[in-house]
């Protein structure tokens, strides 16, 4: 199966996309992993990309799109991929509706992990991202201790667009152009609404019912 997870940045999209891949053994495309990945290969975008991550706009849909090809069409990843912030555009939504079907795939399940405002700005300035294995953590929520991070604390970083400006200008951009995708998918009856505000076993307990709801 493939899965779409939505929400407003810093909603839980990384944290819940990674317990999904370790469940259910999928491969997570997380769009801001991928830039970050262009960016360490030096390549010839690495400055333009960088330059817009940093002030908190949006890649150009042909850049992304193309990053998300790379991945989709590997057979080693056949109907076994979740997206994580993507797609963020309507022209990304019906692109990717053109791949899935160039690879004889299909989107199984779209979930929208609901927060408020508040909330999010506090995951923001809080979210450290381990560089070693790429695990998520937070300050205030869900730090990194012993039993849940084996790596070195030292690997712990918070990345250049964690910050309240950032956050505020995602928080306009997805009002705008994210948010209507969702009527899209709504429309195919593939939309879940999660409550997101929840404890993060909880929400991951909802997702699972609700792919294999005889199970939970």
């Amino acid at each position: 199966m493939n899965i779409i997870l939505f929400g407003l940045p810093g909603a839980g999209k990384g944290t819940q996309g990674n317990i999904l891949a370790k469940v259910f053994n999928l491969y997570k495309i997380s769009t801001g992993d991928l830039l970050r990945d262009e960016i360490n290969k030096k390549g010839v975008l690495v400055n333009k990309i960088k330059t817009v991550i940093d002030k908190g706009l949006l890649v150009s849909d042909d850049i992304i799109n193309n990053l998300v090809e790379n991945v989709l069409s590997n057979k080693s990843y056949y109907n076994r991929l979740i997206f994580d912030g993507y797609p963020r555009t309507m022209n990304q939504a019906k692109y990717l509706d053109v791949l899935v079907k160039k690879y004889n795939q299909k989107i199984s399940y779209v979930f929208n992990l609901k927060v408020n405002k508040d909330s999010i700005i506090k995951r923001f300035l809080g979210r450290q991202v381990c560089s070693k294995c790429g695990l998520i953590f937070n300050e205030f929520y869900y730090p990194s201790t012993n039993e849940n991070h084996l790596c070195d604390p030292k690997f712990l970083q918070k990345r250049s667009d964690d910050n309240e400006e950032t956050v505020r200008k995602r928080f306009d951009m997805y009002a705008k152009e994210t948010s209507p995708i969702l009527n899209y998918y709504r429309d195919q009856n593939l939309l879940h609404e999660v409550d997101a505000l929840i404890d993060i076993s909880l929400i991951s307990k909802e997702i699972r019912r609700i792919i294999h709801p005889l199970e939970t």
